[in-house]
């Protein structure tokens, strides 16, 4: 004698055989599979996000402040526009801001002869390069400091090359 599930799964196998069947007769179709993609789809680039700064040559062309990449929650910002802003100053330009977002940011940028930065409610940590050596700089919350070559006793050229908040 077969067992009750045995039976009950003969059954549905009998059952789904019978509607398979009527389908048939009645001319019906299983669905075909679906079109391939249209060629145009498939020659369209992917986005992948690499991080570069937006707008980077007009800054560049227009500011002199070579913006490479960071993670979008440290950007360029007129001084003057908002109170809580990472302020630079430089030997050879005008004053440039940052507005930062988040908890965390990151921006990497090659600006030469920056001498100071002033912090409102974040921290900073400040990399500088000087005679292919980096120097570092961590900056308290509300806070004016000199970097670069205003702290060296050499006075050499610095390159600020990366900024990080929120560390």
């Amino acid at each position: 004698m077969k067992t009750p599930s045995r039976l009950l799964a003969l059954a549905l196998a009998g059952g789904t055989l019978l509607l398979a069947g009527a389908a048939h007769a009645a001319g019906t179709r299983t669905p075909a599979a679906p079109a391939p993609a249209p060629k145009e789809a498939a020659q369209m680039p992917l986005a992948v996000e690499d991080f570069s700064y937006p707008n980077a040559a007009k800054i560049l062309a227009e500011k002199n402040l070579k913006l490479k990449r960071g993670d979008g929650n440290i950007t360029l910002a007129k001084c003057g526009s908002s109170r809580d802003l990472l302020h630079f100053i430089a030997r050879d330009r005008d004053d440039f801001c940052f507005r930062v977002t988040g908890s965390k940011g990151y921006l990497s940028l090659e600006v030469p002869a920056v001498t100071g930065v002033q912090t409102k409610d974040h921290t900073a940590h400040v990399e500088m390069t000087v005679d292919d050596k980096t120097k570092s700089y961590d900056i308290g919350k509300n806070k004016w400091q000199g970097i670069g070559e205003t702290t060296d006793p050499a006075g050499r050229d610095h390159v600020l090359v990366e900024i990080a908040t929120g560390k």
